[in-house]
């Protein structure tokens, strides 16, 4: 593996240090990615006391299961990203699924909707991870823009950035944005595309 593409060192200490049961680390991993994995699950599922759950599960998984991340197939953050969205979807498809069982007819319509709706939720919380883990300038272009509705030129001045910059910055941004729908999307975790 060339040097570039090393696993950052905090990702391959904090598996080795998971690996030998420090519970400090748990901590450590925890206030880094709980709000993370939180709005990952909460964007999923709808729900609080849900995404409450898969926050825990996940972070259960992780202290249970250290061996399972592989700081050679991407970094940490992504690997927790993945399993909060592999958690998320088998509990809404678990839920849904039951509300189906109860409901009885027209199941096959119902399951055609359940699979629309882990895709639309898949594909939510693909944006929201990608919004995340993008870099701060272009973050702060796009949110200017969207939230605060200001052009390039605004965005420019509010930035103290020349326009040029604030159009490179937003076309980045956007284009990032816009592979949430694709399945394996660059910036997503591994693991992250399609619905799981």
């Amino acid at each position: 593996m060339a040097k570039k593409d090393a696993p950052p060192r905090w990702d391959r200490k904090m598996q080795q240090r998971l690996a030998r049961g420090e519970a400090a680390a748990l901590g450590e991993l925890y206030d880094r990615f709980a709000s993370l994995v939180h709005g990952l699950a909460h964007r999923v599922l709808e729900d609080e006391r849900a995404a409450d759950g898969i926050t825990r599960d996940v972070f259960a998984h992780v202290w249970e299961h250290p061996e399972t991340y592989d700081p050679k197939q991407g970094p940490l953050r992504s690997w927790v990203a993945g399993l909060t969205h592999r958690l998320a979807v088998q509990r809404l498809r678990a839920t849904e699924t039951a509300a189906l069982t109860r409901g009885g007819e027209g199941a096959v319509a119902d399951t055609e909707e359940l699979e629309r709706k882990v895709h639309r939720a898949s594909v939510a919380a693909r944006a929201d991870y990608i919004v995340q883990a993008m870099p701060t300038p272009l973050r702060a272009a796009l949110e200017l823009a969207y939230f605060q509705r200001r052009d390039y030129r605004q965005a420019a001045a509010d930035l103290s950035i020349t326009e040029d910059e604030a159009r490179r910055r937003l076309r980045l941004g956007l284009q990032l944005l816009s592979t949430a729908h694709d399945s394996g999307a660059p910036g997503a975790p591994p693991g992250y595309g399609g619905a799981a």
